[in-house]
């Protein structure tokens, strides 16, 4: 067991996460955390080893835990970190607001996060991945950060230092996302829910949504810039060059490329993280052999496969 500091929150050794992502499959945390708020996040952090590491987790919609867990501390914020406030022209939501609730809260002020609506995660990771679709991402519309770092100072990071390109962002190591601030632009309050119920229709008739995936298994094979936005000229599809490759439907274990969308690597009902990861590898390995094409891993992947060699 890991030696700890006292919290005012909830530390729990052991912890299984495939409860907690949307996949439903991996091993546990060696240390689950979850804070009472901000203050309970920086004297842990502040008190912890500098050597054992930290992992902050959202609601698991976009990850894959392998099968041997999570070495150190995994931090999962709750009901402290998931605030929405508006003032102005401005949303100031906290790291665990899901990205849906702020969409809908921002609505209702006239104020347009409706790219938002149909990305199930949590602030917190829309931040770290810049997160976006129908052209939009939050590096669009996010002015700053606030961040606990892994010394335990509270700092806010202004947008441009978090260099937010396509779903990806740089913080510093060990860095937690506490809340985030938005400028979105104003719009009419009906329109805008108008426009979600829209989305969400779509994305039902498109996509696997009552399926165990994790969004999009890779990301579109083409040239991005800084903002996140795809350059039209060379912009293909990954379910295209995956179907190209005759792996819609291909199967390892409980893990299967979906029927309705290729680009949904999706838990059949009793997949193990191995069978995800394997069957996108061969994924990745058929679309290179077929067409030369590297796709790229848009889930994120973390832990230790089973029986993997933790000490090295």
């Amino acid at each position: 067991m890991l030696k700890l500091p006292t919290v005012r929150g909830t530390l729990t050794a052991h912890r299984p996460l495939a409860d907690l992502t949307w996949m439903r499959v991996g091993g546990p945390a060696e240390v689950l955390f979850q804070p009472a708020d901000i203050d309970d996040l920086s004297a842990f952090l502040a008190a912890l080893d500098p050597s054992i590491p930290v992992f902050p987790m959202g609601v698991g919609s976009n990850l894959i835990v392998r099968d041997g867990g999570i070495s150190g501390v995994v931090i999962r914020m709750g009901r402290g970190f998931n605030g929405i406030e508006i003032h102005g022209n401005e949303v100031i939501a906290g790291a665990a607001a899901l990205d849906a609730h702020a969409a809908r809260k921002a609505a209702d002020a006239g104020l347009d996060l409706t790219f938002l609506r149909t990305i199930p995660g949590t602030i917190g990771g829309a931040v770290r991945m810049n997160a976006g679709c129908y052209g939009t991402y939050i590096a669009d519309v996010l002015t700053s950060v606030t961040v606990v770092l892994r010394d335990g100072t509270v700092s806010e990071i202004g947008v441009d230092a978090l260099q937010l390109a396509y779903r990806q962002s740089v913080l510093p190591d060990g860095a937690v996302i506490v809340s985030a601030r938005l400028s979105p632009p104003a719009a009419d309050p009906t329109a805008l829910h108008q426009r979600m119920t829209d989305q969400l229709a779509k994305r039902d008739e498109t996509q696997p949504t009552k399926d165990r995936t994790a969004g999009s298994t890779f990301r579109n094979p083409a040239g991005f810039s800084s903002t996140g936005q795809a350059d039209d000229v060379h912009d293909l599809k990954a379910w295209k060059v995956i179907d190209n490759a005759e792996m819609r439907g291909a199967r390892i274990g409980g893990a299967v490329m979906n029927t309705k969308h290729s680009n949904f690597l999706t838990n059949a009902g009793d997949a193990t993280a191995a069978d995800l990861e394997d069957l996108g590898e061969l994924v990745r390995k058929k679309v290179y052999a077929s067409q030369g094409i590297e796709l790229q891993w848009e889930i994120k992947r973390v832990g230790h496969r089973l029986g993997e060699d933790t000490a090295k």
